[in-house]
């Protein structure tokens, strides 16, 4: 019997195929839910919020948002890290503005986000928030939001300039922090 017709051999390239496909279907999905992002038209909001990281991507989007959809409060996520450095600049600029809310974020992630702006739309009432933040990660935001506070969530993607490969590693990021959210969907604030 040759090598290539072994039981072996034919049981490797049917696990092979099998791996192949999954990664190709994950693929699909990814693309879907990560780059090929599409968000309805926003409306009135109470306020815009602009999630941590990428800042020079999503601060101007934020800032035009508020202006454009009248919203009276401007909400920025302010981490204190490399990505996040015009928006913590913007806080630092701004902050006797009754009109600009930072935060910073406990846990220093997603869900401390959520957590926080859950807490704030509690605490003022707020009917409906538009949060920006790139178009990779508008699915687990989404979710988080719509996990963490009362107001209707609104969400305008913003569109990074990644390389092929830096899209890969976020369709992996992503897909396992959606995953999370979906495995322990609760949100520490007292809202829930």
């Amino acid at each position: 019997m040759s090598a290539s017709k072994s039981p072996l051999s034919r049981t490797l390239r049917r696990v092979a195929l099998a791996v192949l496909t999954v990664l190709i279907i994950w693929l699909f999905f990814a693309f879907q839910l990560f780059y090929n992002v599409r968000t309805p038209p926003l409306k009135k909001a109470d306020a815009v919020v602009m999630l941590g990281g990428a800042s020079k991507e999503r601060l101007p989007e934020a800032l035009k948002l508020r202006n454009e959809l009248g919203a009276p409060i401007l909400v920025l996520s302010n981490t204190g890290t490399p990505g996040n450095a015009s928006a913590d600049s913007y806080c630092e600029a701004h902050s006797l503005d009754p009109s600009v809310i930072c935060f910073l974020p406990e846990p220093m992630d997603t869900r401390g986000e959520a957590d926080a702006v859950g807490l704030l739309a509690s605490e003022r009432g707020w009917k409906s928030i538009v949060v920006v933040t790139s178009k990779y990660h508008v699915a687990r935001s989404e979710r988080l939001m719509n996990q963490c506070t009362p107001s209707k969530v609104q969400l305008a993607a913003t569109d990074p300039e990644l390389s092929a490969a830096q899209w890969l590693r976020r369709f992996v990021i992503e897909t396992g922090g959606l995953l999370t959210v979906f495995l322990n969907p609760e949100c520490d604030s007292p809202i829930r």
